[in-house]
């Protein structure tokens, strides 16, 4: 439990780093992470986003990879993978990527995005009209989604409003 909770800090350490784009200093904190749990996977594909935005693409080519070997159910570290392949120029292995992330996860919009945009680059168009689709139905569930919550949250303060008037008028 130890080694887990100093690497659940560290991973969160490392990702206020990243969220700050300080890329370098989130490599530092998450490879002091990879150190104390080898088997925590988020911390590879932090790592790894990490190297990405540093072009760093072998690097974040095997922390993807150690993402994936820990969890092969793991749709975002195919995704993040497919992203490295797609600089590489391997648009092939980057398609193959980004569809086993939409088969794990067919509500993960992001791989949606990347496909269509490798498809389109690739001058296959006339491929990306399901996706397109599905990138509207996301988009459109989401923000029917977010409305309902905020209606549930309006509705609740409102409530509470309601009580303390009331209490304040006894």
């Amino acid at each position: 439990m130890e080694n887990n909770t100093s690497a659940n800090y560290l991973f969160n350490k490392g990702m206020m780093a990243f969220a700050n784009t300080d890329y370098e200093k989130s490599i530092e904190i998450l490879s002091e992470a990879a150190d104390v749990d080898e088997g925590f996977k988020l911390t590879f594909v932090g790592r790894g986003s990490a190297y990405l935005k540093l072009d760093r693409l072998d690097e974040a080519r095997a922390d993807f990879n150690h993402a994936i070997d820990l969890d092969p159910g793991y749709a975002r570290a195919f995704h993040l993978r497919g992203l490295v392949e797609e600089k590489r120029g391997n648009s092939e292995q980057a398609l193959l990527d980004f569809t086993r992330a939409i088969e794990l996860d067919p509500e993960y919009g992001a791989a949606y995005h990347s496909r269509v945009t490798l498809l389109t680059q690739m001058g296959r168009e006339e491929d990306t009209a399901d996706d397109m689709a599905m990138i509207q139905h996301l988009t459109s569930k989401n923000m029917a989604e977010y409305a309902n919550e905020n209606n549930i949250w309006q509705s609740h303060h409102l409530g509470v409003e309601d009580a303390m008037e009331t209490e304040l008028n006894r």
